[in-house]
Parts: structure tokens; sequence; C-alpha cells
């Protein structure tokens, strides 16, 4: 596809790595083209970051047709600039653009534009120690109209921001309640997509546990509130005696590529992976029997984040002592050996820019 290319004739100053923090600073130019279901996709082009300007009576603003999607591009040792598992984010956007009801990207078109926009902003990739460019491409229906239907107008956008180090201070394992009132999606609905309203929805939760101390929420499913399902935004992994426990993906989860990056490390290490229901009750048992040994919740921006408490129904467990365990660690370091180009990429998962 042909992308017309507009250049900021202001070049920003890129910031200092210290000062990254997450999503606050964003690079001089982001992607956008546009869908109509009887042209299709047109008028790719890369433009100076600028605001939307966007129709009072979008579809985005009164029913929530939007999705999107978090990737990062890595700043290697050597210098250059490499991306881990792109397709894998374009094959899931699609996915959810099915579930909303949005338009899909076909993949080579989706991979072509996304590596343009970043060799175009690749300076932008930060190379002080876990630092990274983080990329968000998202997409929302724009039909200027009140009526319920589906889409005939839509605009994907990708922008991208240097990003910090998500643990500044070392990983330090995290204080998680279990969540027994709202909860996160249901089977048949959203879950599986990655669109704004899941998230929207569970930030009650969320607030309910800062309150209380807990950095985030562990969420039952939505009919028989009893098996566990994510853990904040992330999904989550258990170590039970030897067996590495993460839920089944049943249609309320979302499929994370770190979650399945993750699996696939460890059965090639040897462990045993579950993919199964975990009920609470047995989650509870293995915490007072302490053959719960390690958890841990996986995501784009954290890799891997360790639980060191969890909270249910007002009582307190410790796991592993509250300090990351030998697993969690091991993942943390192959992965990000991986993304940074420390280590040899033997499942063929970067992408050099």
């Amino acid at each position: 596809m042909e992308i017309k290319i507009t250049k900021a004739t202001a070049l920003k100053e890129k910031p200092d790595s210290s000062t990254l923090g997450f999503g606050k600073i964003f690079t001089d130019h982001m992607f956008m083209m546009d869908w109509n279901s009887e042209k299709g996709w047109y008028n790719a082009r890369i433009v100076p970051f600028e605001n939307l300007s966007i129709h009072p009576a979008s579809t985005v603003f009164h029913y929530g047709s939007e999705i999107f999607e978090g990737l990062k591009a890595y700043r290697r040792k050597d210098g250059k600039v490499q991306l881990f598992r792109p397709i894998e984010n374009i094959r899931r956007m699609n996915n959810s653009a099915e579930r909303l009801c949005l338009p899909q990207i076909p993949e080579d078109i989706a991979m072509d534009v996304l590596t343009k926009f970043v060799e175009l902003e690749q300076d932008w990739t930060p190379s002080a120690e876990g630092t990274s460019l983080y990329l968000r491409p998202f997409m929302f229906g724009n039909d200027e109209s009140l009526g319920v239907h589906a889409v005939h107008n839509a605009t994907y956008v990708i922008i991208a921001s240097p990003v910090g180090s998500y643990y500044a201070e070392g990983i330090n394992p995290v204080k998680i309640m279990i969540e027994d009132e709202d909860v996160r999606a249901v089977r048949g609905g959203t879950g599986y997509a990655k669109c704004g309203g899941n998230y929207a929805a569970s930030n009650r939760a969320g607030e309910r546990a800062a309150k209380q101390g807990y950095a985030q929420v562990l969420w039952l499913d939505g009919v028989e509130r009893k098996y566990i399902e994510e853990v904040g935004a992330m999904n989550v992994m258990f170590m039970i005696n030897d067996e590495i426990v993460t839920p089944m993906l049943s249609g309320s989860i979302l499929p994370g590529i770190t979650r399945k990056s993750c699996i696939e490390v460890l059965k090639d290490k040897g462990f045993k992976v579950s993919e199964r229901l975990l009920s609470v009750d047995e989650l509870g048992e293995a915490l007072k029997n302490g053959t719960l040994k390690e958890a841990w919740g996986c995501g784009t921006a954290a890799v891997v984040s360790p639980i060191g408490e969890l909270c249910y129904k007002g009582t307190k467990y410790a796991i592993n002592n509250g300090v990351i365990g030998e697993v969690t660690q091991m993942l943390y370091d192959t992965l990000t050996g991986i993304q940074w180009g420390k280590i040899a990429d033997t499942y063929g998962w970067t992408m050099e820019i």
C-alpha cells in the first residue's frame, strides 16, 4: 500500500531516559488510514503528531466501537531496533475487530504500515536499560450518525511513545486482592477482544483494591464466580507443586502474546504447563497447604509481574515469602533477553527494522 508521508517541520527534542514514565511523551509523527464499507482501506498516511478532529456523533463516542493493541520496539546493544512477535498483535487486533464489527486489515498491509512507521520514528527508541518505544495501534468507528448499526466508516491510527523501565527499582512482588463482586467479562462477551470497554469496566474494582493497599485485583469468571481468569489487565500463571497452571482461553480471557511466549518458553525448559480451569477453592487450598510456590502476571508492559501476596475475603496469604521466584525470574530474563537482543532468539520471534 502506498503511504503518503508528510514530515513535521519542527522536530521535538528527545527526552532524557530518566524522565520517560509510561505513555506521557509522544513522537513526532503518527500513522493514519481510513476505511469505508464501499472503498475499503484508503488514504494511508504518516503525518505530524496532532489532535484528531472527530464529529460529535461519531460511533466511537456513543457505542464504544473501538479496539487497540500494544507492542514495543527495542533498541539492541548493536544500535539496531527490533520488534517482538508483531504478527501476533496484528492477528489479535483482527480478532478484536471481528468481535466489535470493525473492519479487519489484511496482515501484509498491517505489517507493512507498522514497520514503515517504526522505521521513520526509530530514532525515538531509547537505549537505556529497560526502556523501549511503546507502539499503540488503535481503530475506531466514526460514522457521523446516532443510529445503532454496523460500522460503515472507520479510522486506523498508530502512535508511539518512548517509555521508561517498568521496574525502575527492581522487580518487587505485588499484593493482589481476589475480586468477588465485579466481573471483568463473560463468555460470549468481549473478554477476548482488546477493547476499551473491558478496561473501563474494570476500574471500579481496581480502585477499591487500591484503597485497601493492593496493586490490582484477581478476576473470577462472570458465570459461576469461582474460576480464576486474569489479574488486573494481565494474564496470570501459578506454580502449584511442579505444575504451571494458567486459565484456559474460554472466550472471556484475552489471549496474551506474553502469555503465549511464557508457555512456549516453559515447555521448552521442560515444565508441565496446563491451560485449564482453576477454581478459587483449588487456589485457596494450595495457598493454605503451601503447594503454591510462585504466581505471576504477564503482559507487554511488565513482561512478568511477580505476586507476593493474595487476599481473599479478608484473609491474606504470602507467596514464596514475598520474593520473586526462580521460574518467574527465568521467564523475565529469557523474554527480555530476546526482546533487547541480549540472548539469541532461537524461536524466531523478533523482527529487525
